[in-house]
């Protein structure tokens, strides 16, 4: 890779963020409604994410499922853009020109990490608008007189009543589940596509495109189960900050995570487990298969 092409891998991170989204929000809009709903002690309890998707789906069609999905769009684009870029390319530097083929977890994590805490500042504001996007529409919590038009519309009346500093709430948290989120995620997909490859060396169709496909989907899947397996408490503790309507309250994730983990234990804390995971492989898969194909065009492969 030369310094040249550095550009490629950012333009195929932004085109499998892309592809992230469209897989994956409709299950992200469910997460965040029973995060949001099941840890509230107030709130109206949804039974399963099927039977928060079935309320969402009565009242609001297919659409409801998509709500929030243009800051999501925007947000997920530019952050997959830079976390691929800058992963690769710490990547590059921290192995000094001597590439292994081998995983090497002492340039895996560091550069993982470094890609997932600049991220979690592009992400924080537009995941703070996708969530209390998110939240209104089907058994909202939020009074009708709070309610937003549109994401710009969030975005704006949020800097108005937080000042400039409300649209990064849980800015810290974020980052936390970022470093540590891509760590695991890039650990895992670097080490099965590793032994993957390695299983099937010397195979007739180890030179196969499909062959790729197919070590991509298993590797990107695997990786987006152990990411959100790893950090989904913190998760739950970001969308509570981010859509808490009292400007005064906590923003420390473990002071949260502590009272949930008191009033429903350790199944409080991961809420929205399942369509997490029912979203995390097709979507980090999709982002996997997506972002290879998209270098190898590019001319990086």
């Amino acid at each position: 890779m030369t310094d040249g092409s550095a550009y490629k891998d950012y333009v195929a991170g932004l085109i499998a963020g892309v592809a992230t989204v469209i897989i994956g929000h409709p299950f992200d809009t469910v997460k965040v409604k029973l995060q949001k709903h099941n840890t509230d002690a107030y709130g109206i309890k949804y039974r399963s994410g099927l039977h928060c998707t079935a309320r969402i789906l009565k009242t609001e069609g297919v659409k409801g499922l998509y709500r929030g999905a243009t800051s999501s769009f925007v947000g997920m684009a530019f952050e997959s853009s830079l976390l691929f870029g800058i992963y690769s390319q710490t990547k590059q530097l921290l192995e000094g020109g001597v590439q292994s083929e081998k995983p090497r977890p002492s340039v895996i994590i560091p550069s993982a990490a470094f890609g997932g805490a600049v991220i979690s500042f592009v992400l924080c504001p537009s995941e703070l608008v996708k969530c209390r996007m998110q939240i209104q529409g089907t058994d909202s919590l939020v009074p009708k007189s709070s309610t937003y038009d549109g994401p710009l519309d969030c975005a704006l009346k949020t800097i108005k009543t937080e000042g400039a500093t409300g649209i990064f709430r849980g800015g810290f948290t974020t980052l936390l589940r970022e470093s540590i989120g891509n760590a695991v995620f890039f650990s895992t997909y670097e080490h099965v596509r590793y032994y993957m490859h390695l299983q099937l060396k010397g195979t007739p169709s180890s030179q196969n495109n499909l062959t790729d496909v197919g070590v991509g989907i298993m590797s990107g899947g695997l990786s987006g189960i152990a990411f959100w397996s790893a950090v989904l408490p913190l998760d739950v503790a970001k969308t509570i900050i981010q859509t808490s309507p009292d400007r005064g309250s906590t923003r420390n994730p473990f002071q949260i995570l502590k009272l949930i983990y008191r009033r429903s234990g350790v199944k409080g804390c991961y809420t929205g487990l399942g369509p997490t995971i029912l979203r995390a492989f097709p979507a980090n898969a999709a982002a996997i298969v997506t972002w290879e194909l998209a270098v190898k065009l590019l001319g990086e492969g």
